[in-house]
């Protein structure tokens, strides 16, 4: 299939997605960093700081399939803008909060906003990119999950040093309200979009990507439990459903309680916490990036999407267990090694909703999204609880053995229950 000569368009669109989902999660994990000034003047124990913690994954586990049907419906112009300005405002009010269960009250208003995101940017994957560029897109966009972290980590840190915890989230909500707007004014379907050539749109259209609006003609079917009932009923979609569980284990230790982890059982001092913990979340985005670029790079070479999709996968979830050897070492050089490598390997893991793309029933892309990622972001709910209950009782070195479990339980949900990449047929498709 011969490029076209300028892939402008739809690479804008890509890094559009790219600051979006770096700002999602700057505001779903700014909490991490203000976690230490937030417990001493709230007065909360690991218990009540871990359930603030998964506060966040409540409500967007559970509104991830409302969401998905909406993403069917509502144009990702307006959703996206609506739901980035909503999720902004509500990081921001969260540098008022004053007690427990008015943070705790933000943290699920910011979860329910957030739920839509992740099923929108699937569904402009599928329509802007051809299914050999899509894994290396969405590789991209969401290098943007730690890319944003990475960089403006040690800033937030300084923020907090110098102006109070309130800060952090007064600053990073502002980005947000900043970037709803200009999403709003520049982002348009490629059904729409003027300057998208004929050359690129037969590119585009050729190698299996939906720009002239198919996925648009899926808005007038209703949600109804015949369409839930099909994709909750299918061994292929639970082993992507469980392994996306296991998956999101390890970047919520590192969204919530890694900064603590460092400063209070590995005893860095703040500023140096600041400097160090930006080091995994850089590997994370090689990884991201990585796993990305060699899945398209095997598809391109004629393996088949079986063996291309799913090896970075797997291979990716074995790696992340590698978080448990920070259990075994004390110089702090080590200590980061380790975790460095198991988030590179959870990045490199992470092109999974590629395979939601290529596997979910056409119809029910979005909705198939959003059942995917309510029980990925279970873990949001579970793992930060989890490891506040552990954290209590038995320190951080059974929390990090914990997280390793989930990582190889992920990786044998790929291996034995996953099966053959390709499209599941719903009632009547082809």
């Amino acid at each position: 299939m011969q490029r076209p000569a300028s892939s402008r368009v739809r690479l804008e669109v890509a890094l559009m997605l790219f600051v979006t989902v770096a700002i999602n999660y700057l505001d779903r994990s700014n909490l991490s960093v203000a976690a230490t000034g937030v417990a001493g003047d709230l007065k909360l124990d690991p218990v009540r700081l871990g359930i603030i913690f998964s506060g966040f994954g409540w409500t967007y586990a559970f509104f991830q399939i409302p969401g998905g049907w909406l993403v069917d419906r509502i144009g990702p112009r307006t959703m996206y803008a609506s739901a980035c300005g909503l999720w902004s405002l509500a990081t921001v009010a969260q540098g008022y909060a004053s007690t427990f269960l008015a943070l705790l009250g933000l943290r699920l208003l910011l979860g329910m906003f957030e739920a839509p995101a992740f099923p929108i940017c699937n569904r402009l994957a599928t329509e802007w990119f051809p299914e050999d560029e899509r894994a290396g897109a969405i590789g991209f966009y969401t290098a943007g999950q730690y890319a944003g972290l990475a960089f403006l980590t040690p800033l937030l840190v300084l923020a907090q040093a110098h102006f109070g915890w309130r800060s952090v989230f007064l600053f990073t909500g502002a980005i947000g309200l900043a970037w709803a707007g200009l999403w709003y004014r520049i982002y348009r379907d490629p059904d729409q979009n003027q300057r998208l050539s004929t050359r690129e749109r037969d590119f585009i259209r050729a190698g299996g990507g939906w720009v002239d609006g198919q996925v648009g003609s899926e808005r007038r079917f209703a949600l109804n439990l015949a369409d839930l009932r099909f994709v909750l009923t299918q061994r292929r979609l639970w082993g992507m459903y469980l392994g996306q569980f296991a998956l999101n284990a390890v970047p919520w230790f590192f969204l919530t309680w890694f900064p603590t982890y460092l400063v209070t059982y590995r005893h860095f001092d703040f500023i140096r916490e600041g400097i160090f913990s930006s080091l995994p979340f850089l590997a994370a985005v090689c990884g991201v990036i990585a796993g990305g670029v060699s899945s398209d790079f095997l598809v391109r070479r004629g393996v088949s999407p079986s063996v291309a999709r799913k090896t970075p996968v797997i291979a990716g979830m074995i790696l992340s267990a590698s978080v448990v050897g920070a259990n075994f070492v004390n110089d702090p050089k080590w200590i980061m090694f380790f975790l460095a490598v198991a988030f590179f390997g959870n990045g490199f893991a992470s092109i999974t909703w590629v395979l939601v793309s290529l596997m979910a029933p056409t119809r029910l892309l979005g909705l198939t999204g959003g059942v995917f990622n309510f029980f990925g972001n279970l873990a949001a709910m579970f793992v930060p609880l989890m490891i506040g209950l552990i954290v209590k009782h038995g320190g951080f070195a059974p929390a990090l053995a914990f997280v390793s479990a989930l990582a190889l339980g992920g990786a044998l949900s790929y291996i034995l229950l996953v099966g053959r990449v390709e499209r599941i047929a719903l009632g009547g498709e082809r």
